[in-house]
């Protein structure tokens, strides 16, 4: 009888442990189960995350193509400094604003002290012919002008520039462009007619307000007078390459110098360019030139009859962080040109120092440029240097052993994109007798619609 609790424990002990064999398999086989389940898990995060990283790759790839195709666009755009035109109306006139064109309004004014009288300024081995020369002494307009622009159509283009400036006390108005422009030929080709600024050089194309420095380098004031305008047409082609390429040629009528006289029935100037640039990095960018200026003279200002030809090589260089030259960057930019003459000299009426009274064949080269840096500190300041440098050639009219020279710096405050104040300091060498330092206080505003200027 006293065995019977001892049984029964003994048994009750065997089915506990026959029950816990029985749970193990089953325990093992859940484990290994969530073991699984948390390796496909694992397997399947990976894939995402492979996957993510590829499209993350694709897609700054994809950024990186969008923002050379718009840079590339940019340049393309126009190598003449201009407005950015609006929309083209459509064919039916449904655009409200087609007979409306965009009116831009530059004001431009300074005070300017020469320590030599203006009157009595002269430069060996180059005449002042064109408008070169010193600014006028005292207050003064400058040059200001007044621009309306619009599509004319879904194929052309117009833009109509108006200028007001004082020449030592004369008033005068003019029109510095006249001109219609294509804007939808096929293959990268587009033409120009009317009165425009020729696209040789870098400066030539580009309207004085858009320059850092008050005035013209020496070489454009020597060889165009400042700037060479005048009616004509122009050819471009923009070639279908990797980087900014274009090709150019011009005819125009020769009224203005270095040209007189409108030789050749009427076209006395042909020209041709040839234009490149790109991206070096997201920080750096590039331009260069070619250029070439034929003329047919008929007694030029200078007393010049005859072939000339100018050669111009050009290049600019800018970095700023991102590309962002608004908020900071360094410019760099240089031109060299050659004059090349094959004709006579009759002289003018009006000599200058140095200018020969007697006709004489006139053969020879003279040559000139300039390099200069502007450092755009943040968006109110801007600080530039720029160096001229003028040869005079040996023999013929002009002769002279004296090269002209100058060394200028400015710095400019820049309220807004619309408005600047500018003081500039130049220490100028125009013959071995005199040196001429020139200070200048220019003020500039920007009216109305005006868009971004060429690179």
């Amino acid at each position: 009888m006293n065995r019977s609790p001892l049984v029964l424990c003994v048994l009750a002990a065997l089915s506990t442990s026959a029950l816990a064999v029985e749970k193990a398999p089953t325990q093992l086989q859940s484990l290994e189960a969530r073991i699984q389940a948390l390796e496909a898990n694992a397997e399947t995060l990976r894939q995402q995350a492979a996957e993510a990283l590829a499209a993350a790759q694709e897609a700054k790839a994809a950024l990186e193509a969008m923002k050379a195709e718009q840079t590339a666009s940019a340049e393309a755009a126009t190598t003449a400094e201009a407005e950015a035109p609006p929309p083209a109306a459509d064919a039916g006139g449904a655009n409200g604003n087609a007979f409306n064109p965009a009116i831009s309004i530059i004001l431009n004014g300074a005070y300017a002290h020469n320590s030599i009288d203006p009157d009595g300024y002269y430069r060996s081995g180059f005449p002042l012919a064109g408008g070169a020369g010193p600014a006028a002494q005292g207050l003064s307009i400058a040059e200001s002008e007044v621009t309306m622009y619009a599509n004319i159509d879904e194929k052309f283009f117009g833009q109509l520039t108006l200028t007001a400036s004082n020449d030592h006390g004369q008033d005068s108005v003019g029109v510095e462009n006249a001109c219609i422009e294509t804007t939808s030929l096929p293959n990268g080709l587009g033409v120009r007619a009317g009165r425009f600024f020729s696209d040789i050089g870098y400066l030539n194309s580009h309207h004085a307000h858009t320059d850092s420095f008050y005035d013209r380098p020496l070489a454009y004031q020597a060889f165009l007078g400042g700037q060479y305008g005048d009616d004509g047409v122009q050819l471009h082609w923009l070639a279908p390459a990797p980087i900014y390429l274009q090709f150019g040629v011009e005819a125009f009528a020769g009224n203005n110098f270095p040209s007189a006289g409108g030789g050749h029935g009427g076209v006395g100037v042909v020209t041709g360019f040839v234009k490149a640039g790109g991206d070096i990095n997201d920080n750096t960018s590039w331009l260069a030139g070619l250029s070439m200026l034929k003329s047919t003279t008929v007694a030029a200002e200078d007393g010049f009859s005859g072939d000339n030809r100018l050669y111009i090589a050009d290049g600019t260089i800018k970095w700023a962080p991102n590309g962002n030259l608004k908020d900071g960057g360094l410019t760099v930019r240089g031109e060299y040109l050659v004059d090349d003459r094959n004709g006579v000299y009759d002289p003018p009426l009006l000599l200058q120092p140095g200018q020969s009274a007697f006709a004489q064949p006139w053969i020879g080269q003279r040559r000139g440029g300039y390099i200069e840096a502007v450092y755009r500190i943040n968006r109110t300041w801007e600080l530039g240097y720029r160096y001229d440098k003028l040869w005079a050639d040996n023999t013929g009219p002009y002769a002279s052993d004296f090269d002209p020279s100058r060394n200028s710096v400015e710095l400019s405050w820049l309220n807004s994109e619309f408005a600047l104040v500018r003081l500039q300091l130049s220490h100028d060498l125009p013959n071995p007798f005199a040196s001429d330092n020139v200070l200048t206080l220019q003020y500039q505003v920007a009216l109305g619609a005006h868009g971004a200027h060429a690179f």
